[in-house]
């Protein structure tokens, strides 16, 4: 990534699907500054799992840090998290009441979230919300959206009905997959009788050379207490 986040580089697009699962360091810094090296990121997270794994304060500057969020149907905190950060906006009310002689109209303004915590959990399949980020030359007016994904469905089904099943290139029976495990195992065996083998020979080598100073030590010793007018400190 530290290759890729720099100034005076090619365009490039990093993606993290189920991105929770991965721990990286620094990803806030990395999500501050690269928009303005031309690198777009893209993390798919439960905000749930996210808060999990990266702890409830990183999980929060994570989450609060990025322009574009796009969700789909979400429950429990993740939902609330999502509602508080599309914000509220300004909406009108009105309500009737009618009794035997009269009927009265009220009408109120109030600000309320934009998109309810209720509302995201009762997103159906291909249903998201979300809220995108602008610049300052191309302003988007309408930044907040309840969407639908449109799939030809019949396109699709079409389309699986010509796929091919993958053909069968060996059939594996269970004394193959015996045989494989056995001569594994076996090679780990032998790997393991020469590397225990080796470890004895070098030991006994270092034994031997050890063995081998100390005569030599001795040796010289005696020699000194042979030679004529050597004294003995």
């Amino acid at each position: 990534m530290k290759l890729v986040n720099r100034k005076s580089r090619l365009k490039g697009s990093l993606i993290f699907d189920e991105f929770p699962t991965i721990y990286f360091t620094g990803m806030d810094a990395l999500l501050s500054t690269s928009r303005s090296d031309r690198v777009s990121c893209t993390l798919a997270v439960h905000y749930d799992q996210l808060k999990k794994d990266y702890g409830a304060e990183q999980a929060d500057v994570i989450v609060n840090i990025v322009g574009n969020v796009i969700s789909g149907q979400a429950m429990g905190d993740t939902a609330k998290k999502l509602s508080e950060n599309f914000g509220k906006i300004l909406q009108h009310r009105q309500s009737t009441s009618i009794n035997s002689s009269d009927t009265s109209i009220s009408r109120s303004s109030q600000l309320d979230y934009a998109i309810p915590a209720a509302k995201i959990s009762d997103l159906s399949s291909g249903d998201f919300v979300g809220i995108v980020a602008d610049n300052p030359d191309q302003m988007i007016t309408l930044k907040m959206s309840h969407s639908e994904i449109q799939n030809g469905h019949e396109s699709i089904a079409s389309e699986e009905e010509s796929y091919k099943d993958i053909p069968i290139v060996d059939n594996v029976t269970y004394s193959d997959l015996i045989e494989n495990y056995s001569s594994i195992k076996a090679d780990i065996e032998r790997l393991l009788n020469e590397e225990f083998q080796r470890i004895v020979a070098r030991n006994q080598d270092v034994g031997n050379a050890s063995d081998t100073n100390d005569n030599i030590v001795n040796m010289d010793s005696s020699e000194n207490q042979l030679l004529p007018g050597v004294n003995e400190y």
